[in-house]
């Protein structure tokens, strides 16, 4: 184990001391777990208002994917949806409804990928933001590649003008997340409730949660790796302090 700064390293004294702390301690990675659940009903004429029951444990943020058919996996498009919000636990996200054509989620997405300061998007991630499906008369044929959309919505809200990462936490038990939205434009044109010739709709959107959680190994688990999601940051301190 060496450290990561150009000139430095660890010295074996110190190397016998890892080893000799976590002998009889679990070492802790932090890490992350993405579930997908699909919503159990497709967008409509009108629009779209579905929920489902999921069980929430430190969810650190909240992606939704709107696939055309059920063999998009990774394909997905612009749905050209306006007011926009999902709801669960009493809050709303993002706290104002979005047109997902806005230059208001475009900065968003900027923000959820760290594009907003030193990085620059590519002109896919970008025109699958920015670029329209269709009009008020047509649909658009797209000329470049339009299918990297993804909205993502961070769990934090504002205190203080910074910013808190509260999560989503019901102890594992199920609450109900409700997706809603209406197309920009309406009847023939709309993109997202498209009809198959064999008179299928378009898929129902998925919703992938991502939760903050632990990997840890250690002598008590025969040197393997447990992959816990009920334990808290608090316990694991407790954990490796003894």
């Amino acid at each position: 184990m060496t450290a990561n700064m150009s000139g430095y390293n660890a010295i074996d004294d110190c190397l016998q001391r890892v080893r000799e702390f976590y002998a009889n301690r679990p070492f802790v990675i932090p890490s992350q777990r993405v579930e997908a659940w699909s919503f159990p009903t497709s967008a409509t004429t009108t629009g779209i208002r579905t929920s489902q029951n999921i069980p929430l444990t430190h969810v650190t943020d909240l992606c939704l994917l709107f696939p055309k058919d059920a063999r998009a996996t990774t394909c997905y498009d612009n749905l050209c949806f306006d007011n926009m919000q999902v709801t669960t636990c009493g809050r709303n996200f993002p706290d104002m409804p979005m047109n997902a054509l806005d230059q208001q989620l475009f900065q968003m997405q900027l923000n959820a990928s760290n594009l907003d300061l030193l990085f620059e998007t590519t002109d896919e991630f970008e025109e699958a933001l920015t670029t329209p499906r269709n009009t008020a008369s047509r649909r658009l044929n797209p000329h470049t590649d339009l299918t990297s959309f993804i909205i993502a919505l961070q769990c934090e809200r504002n205190s203080n003008g910074a910013l808190t990462f509260d999560r989503l936490y019901t102890q594992n038990q199920n609450e109900s997340m409700e997706l809603r939205g209406a197309p920009i434009y309406q009847g023939d044109t709309d993109c997202q409730c498209a009809i198959d010739l064999i008179g299928q709709r378009s898929h129902p959107p998925i919703l992938c949660i991502i939760h903050d959680t632990f990997q840890l190994f250690g002598p008590a688990y025969g040197s393997s790796c447990v992959y816990d999601v009920n334990i808290t940051f608090d316990e694991v301190i407790i954990l490796i302090e003894g």
